[in-house]
């Protein structure tokens, strides 16, 4: 499959995608296929999968030939929990496979205790021979009870595949109890958002705990990750969520683990208007909202809801109070998240310094020359 000089210069760069438009012939390539990727003067670039639909239309596997995927699935799947065995610590919990940051792109896999919740998400992952291999794979070496597969119906829309519903894909079981850092949380396989829980935050958690005192606020709390880490540091802890039933399960894991925590139902920003207006005051804050910005249109709306969330939070801070503030929309970049704070601190009149500036747990890796593997923020900060 040739590509342009474009797409070969994208790739010689050391980032691991092509785009459609960048695909200089493709005829004849059946969806999903493992192709040779060749530039416009016929050198070699490489081992790739191949999407018919997506607008990234090459996902490189490999700087070398290949013509067996399988082969190269089982060996990265294998590299992929090696590499975590001296990274992940005080869990049960955590990514086995990150997509590109393992050298899998189009696969997620996640462990909460004893069962493994996964979402495929390109064609090629998608094949049933792939498929085979992966389960086998993934149950050999680490033998869960149960695999429940986690569908994205828009993904699979923008890769032509079939409509699939989420469900146990092996074993029965379709809920457990999992840790992070000695805090037990209820997991729902079938419930929640993404695979289940936010893993990429456990790391944030615990540094978050570190600073945390007196009354604390989670704003967006959702299961509650956040807010039962804090709960030994302080003396009351608060959790909002506009979600019910997260709220529902952010109860019964505070239950769980002996912790008594305000949950409030509400729209964050309405909440923390009518308690900033109000002299509401606390000794933390956490703010971890959902992807403003999920696509580089919604940046400038996305900087400006960031901006009033942080604004409010750090009028409502006591003089020494902890500000943890998180983005996980990859459009935000770490420079830019940081000089929304700092626009924040001055028009809120507050003076931050700065703890910690922090991302995703190590159980998801990020490629340097592939910036789209780095998308978590999580800035903890003292405010004066």
């Amino acid at each position: 499959m040739k590509v342009s000089p474009r797409g070969a210069s994208r790739l010689k760069d050391g980032h691991v995608w092509v785009y459609r438009s960048d695909v200089v012939s493709a005829t004849d390539v059946p969806p999903g296929s493992l192709v040779s990727v060749t530039d416009h003067r016929g050198q070699i670039l490489g081992s790739a999968l191949y999407s018919s639909s997506s607008q990234i239309a090459i996902r490189l596997l490999s700087r070398e030939p290949l013509d067996d995927f399988s082969a190269l699935l089982r060996q990265r799947i294998a590299d992929a929990i090696a590499y975590r065995e001296p990274l992940v610590r005080d869990t049960n919990a955590y990514r086995v496979i990150f997509s590109e940051g393992d050298f899998l792109p189009g696969l997620i896999v996640d462990r909460y205790n004893d069962i493994l919740s996964l979402q495929i998400l390109t064609q090629a992952v998608d094949a049933e021979n792939v498929r085979e291999v992966l389960l086998s794979e993934l149950t050999e070496k680490l033998h869960p009870d149960s695999v429940v597969e986690r569908v994205d119906p828009r993904v699979r829309q923008l890769e032509e595949l079939p409509a699939r519903a989420s469900g146990l894909i092996q074993g029965e079981k379709t809920s457990t109890i999992f840790a992070m850092n000695g805090v037990q949380f209820h997991f729902d396989a079938l419930e929640g958002q993404k695979t289940g829980a936010f893993l990429d935050q456990r790391e944030n958690y615990a540094a978050a705990a570190q600073y945390a005192r007196g009354e604390a606020l989670d704003v967006f709390c959702y299961q509650g990750g956040f807010a039962l880490h804090l709960a030994p540091r302080c003396s009351h802890v608060t959790g909002v969520d506009s979600s019910r039933p997260a709220l529902e399960v952010a109860d019964q894991n505070a239950t769980l683990n002996h912790h008594e925590i305000e949950w409030i139902e509400a729209s964050a920003f309405d909440l923390l208007k009518d308690y900033s207006t109000s002299g509401q005051r606390y000794d933390s804050i956490v703010l971890d909202p959902p992807a403003f910005a999920k696509t580089k249109r919604d940046l400038d709306a996305a900087m400006r809801g960031y901006k009033e969330l942080n604004l409010r939070a750090l009028k409502m801070l006591r003089p020494g109070g902890t500000l943890v503030t998180c983005s996980c929309s990859y459009h935000v970049s770490q420079a830019d998240f940081l000089e929304m704070l700092a626009g924040a601190a001055r028009d809120a009149h507050r003076i931050l310094r700065l703890a910690e500036v922090r991302g995703q747990a190590k159980d998801h890796p990020i490629l340097l020359n592939v910036a789209e593997t780095a998308y978590l923020k999580c800035v903890i900060a003292t405010v004066n």
